[in-house]
């Protein structure tokens, strides 16, 4: 009989062979965050569909396009989300965290959803880990969180990836920019895609983020925004510059980048890498100071980052960065009969409880399978139980490396002397 059904397309298992790998950078990830004071928010997988209409933006693809939008049997639009901002900005309204002292520094792990054509790096169901910070408008604040993900590539062992920096401004001087856009667009606009020709008006700024290439080819002449910035954005945006340069982070200035969702002001940035093709943005995040009173509440500005946890894996593939294996068995207790069994139920729960790896058989392998699976799952001791070891009350532990043997009783003490000759041997074994 077939599989009924197989995985969504543009979904992908992580598999228990695999799960250490993203067990390991979310690790480093989470330490990290701690290090510049981050806690960690959860969030719902859906949410009210006029949040990321709202917070997102009328005018992006993600809510064009790509988001996941049904009706409940309510009634109620609902959307999965399509990133992570919008439902922690909501979280931090919602429950007024501003009550808790300002600056609110948060940091999730997130499951996203958008319908686009899968491909290398882009996926339908994706995750992303970020930070968001709420309550400062100070640049020092954008300078930290690009640390943060700096910090995190460089215990990654991650090389060759850039930081560019842009500033998009604020209302005031981007509605000029606006104008200049308009006016240069407008000039081509037989020659622009029918999406970007419906942005002319609404959003000029999305034209330049088109992924066609007869739009983008047009894009490389368009005025830029740097040009355009009010006297506080450039003072910002220098600012910024020079406690990068005080932390001794690199980077580049890039007019064109301007992010793909509306909510973003002033400070934009993007760490990019040429080892993945098409997909190479792995981080990308900046300043979105009216996104709360967008949402409904009070000014608060706020700014943070999304990296995408598949691309960096996969970008660490490409550059042959090795993750560290599991830890393996600790110890094999290969048994022969119903007595052994029992015996060895209880010698595994025992080690177990001194935080160490045991294990026996539980499908009903001959001893011989028995041993072949221990070699197989990596096992560092064994033992094999049978009547004469039962009635001994002890058995030998096999170093599975050395083939060393030690004589252990059966009794109350097991657990604990097999946890120092596990913690002797080893240590040995590294000298």
């Amino acid at each position: 009989m077939g599989v009924i059904t197989k995985k969504i397309k543009g979904t992908e298992d992580v598999l228990p062979k695999q799960s250490y790998r993203w067990q390991f950078v979310e690790d480093v990830m989470r330490k990290e965050a701690q290090v510049y004071g981050f806690k960690e928010i959860r969030t719902p997988v859906f949410e009210h569909t006029e949040l990321f209409q709202r917070g997102v933006g009328q005018t992006t693809d993600v809510v064009q396009k790509e988001m996941y939008t049904f009706d409940t049997k309510g009634g109620e639009s609902v959307t999965l989300r399509p990133e992570g901002t919008a439902g922690a900005a909501r979280a931090v309204l919602e429950h007024s965290l501003e009550n808790d002292g300002l600056p609110i520094k948060a940091s999730y792990f997130v499951s996203c959803y958008r319908y686009e054509k899968p491909q290398a790096g882009r996926l339908r169901e994706f995750h992303q880990f970020g930070v968001e910070e709420y309550g400062t408008q100070s640049p020092i604040a954008d300078a930290e969180i690009i640390c943060v993900a700096k910090s995190i590539f460089d215990r990654l062992g991650i090389k060759q990836l850039r930081l560019e920096l842009n500033s998009i401004g604020c209302p005031e001087c981007r509605s000029e920019y606006h104008k200049a856009l308009r006016e240069y667009f407008g000039s081509h606009k037989e020659e622009l895609c029918e999406t970007c020709n419906s942005r002319l008006e609404k959003n000029p700024m999305r034209i330049l983020d088109c992924k066609s290439p007869i739009c983008s080819k047009i894009a490389e002449n368009a005025p830029k925004i740097t040009d355009y910035l009010c006297d506080e954005c450039k003072e910002h945006f220098a600012q910024v510059q020079k406690y990068l340069d005080v932390a001794g982070v690199e980077y580049i200035v890039n007019p064109t980048i301007v992010r793909g969702l509306d909510y973003y002001t002033k400070t934009v940035f993007e760490f990019v890498t040429d080892f993945i093709g098409a997909q190479g943005t792995v981080c990308g995040g900046g300043r979105y100071d009216g996104l709360i009173e967008e949402l409904g509440g009070k000014h608060l500005p706020s700014l943070g980052f999304a990296m995408g946890i598949e691309r960096l894996l996969m970008l660490m593939d490409k550059q042959g960065i090795e993750i560290p294996k599991p830890s393996s068995c600790d110890l094999y207790v290969a048994t022969m009969g119903d007595k052994a069994k029992e015996k060895a139920f209880s010698l595994i729960k025992s080690v177990r409880d001194c935080g160490l790896i045991a294990e026996t058989d539980v499908v009903g392998r001959g001893l011989r399978p028995q041993m072949k699976y221990a070699d197989k799952i990596g096992a560092k001791f064994s033992i094999v139980l049978g009547d004469n070891e039962i009635e001994q009350n002890s058995a030998e532990v096999k170093n599975m490396t050395t083939g060393e043997k030690t004589t252990l009783a059966l009794d109350e003490t097991f657990a604990d002397k097999f946890s120092v000759l596990q913690l002797t041997e080893n240590e040995a074994f590294k000298i």
